[in-house]
C-alpha cells in the first residue's frame, strides 16, 4: 500500500526494523494466520472501508437521510457534542480486520502493529487535517502492566514517522483505571470514562492534537480524551482510529451483547 508523498527516512527505518523481526521470527497473517506475512492482502480485503455517509462531527456511518441536513451531523451529537472537532476511521470492525486487532492486544503480537498502520497512514492522507502533535490513548497501570505495551501507541508511532509529526505518549494519561466498556449503552460509556484522564499542558497548550486508538465505538473514550487535552490549552482535536464497532443497538441504547467488542 503506497503512502502519499515521500516515504520519511524515520519510518522506512522503523519499516525495516519489523522487518528484521520478520526475518528471526517469520510471521503469520493477524487475519487469518497464513504462513509468510503480518497482514495478508485476502484480509485486507475482507472487511468494508467505512464511507460516507458519515456524521461530520463523530465520523458515524449514517442511512440515507438520518443527517440534520443544515449541519451535517448526527442526532446524537446534535444532543450531545463531543469533545472532539472530528473522529474518523479506517474500517468496520469485522472479519479479517477484527481478528487482527484481537490478535494484537490480546496475544501479544506487537509486529502486526505497523503493518495495521499503513491504513491509518492512508486514512491520514485522505483527511488533510492539519496536526501539530499525534497522541495515543493511554491504557491504565494496571493493563499496561498485564499487557506490556499500548497497541494505540505501537500504531501511532509509524503513523507520525510517516507524517512527519511529533509523536507524544507523555502528554496524556489516564488518571485512574474504568471498567470495562463492553455491554455498556452509549450514556453509560461517557459516564465510565469522565474525568479518567489529565493532559500535560507544556505539551499540548495551543497545538492541534491527533488522538490515536486502535476501535471507537460511540467515541466516548476519545471525547474524555478531547476533553482532558482541551483543558490542559489544546485549541483542537482530532481523532481516528483502524476499526469503528458499528452496533445494532436495543431500545436502552445498549450494545448488542453479540456484537460487542474485548475491551
Amino acid at each position: 500500500m503506497p503512502l502519499a508523498g515521500p516515504e520519511r527516512p524515520a519510518y522506512l527505518l522503523y519499516h525495516l526494523l519489523w522487518s528484521m523481526v520478520d526475518l528471526l521470527f517469520p510471521p503469520t497473517c493477524g487475519g487469518c494466520n497464513r504462513a509468510g506475512i503480518r497482514w495478508c492482502n485476502d484480509c485486507q480485503q475482507s472487511f468494508t472501508k467505512v464511507t460516507a455517509p458519515l456524521c461530520s462531527c463523530c465520523g458515524n456511518p449514517q442511512q440515507q437521510g438520518d443527517l440534520l441536513n443544515s449541519s451535517g451531523i448526527c442526532r446524537e451529537c446534535a444532543a450531545a457534542a463531543p469533545h472532539y472537532q472530528a473522529l474518523r476511521s479506517f474500517g468496520h470492525y469485522e472479519t479479517g480486520l477484527r481478528n487482527a486487532i484481537l490478535r494484537l492486544k490480546y496475544q501479544g503480537d506487537m509486529a502486526l502493529a505497523e503493518a495495521l498502520s499503513k491504513h491509518l497512514i492512508e486514512l491520514y492522507n485522505d483527511l488533510k487535517w492539519k496536526i501539530d502533535l499525534i497522541v495515543p490513548v493511554p491504557l491504565g497501570a494496571r493493563r499496561a502492566k498485564e499487557r506490556g505495551y499500548n497497541q494505540s501507541s505501537l500504531l501511532g508511532r509509524p503513523l507520525a514517522y510517516a507524517v512527519h509529526k511529533p509523536f507524544s505518549p507523555a502528554a496524556l494519561q489516564r488518571k485512574h483505571e474504568t471498567r470495562s466498556q463492553v455491554g455498556l449503552s452509549a450514556s453509560e460509556r461517557r459516564l465510565n470514562v469522565a474525568g479518567a484522564f489529565s493532559a500535560r499542558q507544556d505539551l499540548v497548550r495551543g497545538k492541534v492534537i491527533l488522538i490515536i486508538d486502535d476501535v471507537t465505538t460511540t467515541g466516548s473514550t476519545i471525547s474524555a480524551c478531547a476533553q482532558a487535552l482541551c483543558e490542559a490549552g489544546a485549541s483542537a482535536v482530532h481523532g481516528i482510529t483502524l476499526a469503528r464497532a458499528v452496533l445494532k443497538t436495543h431500545t436502552d441504547d445498549r450494545p448488542n451483547p453479540s456484537h460487542t467488542i474485548r475491551r
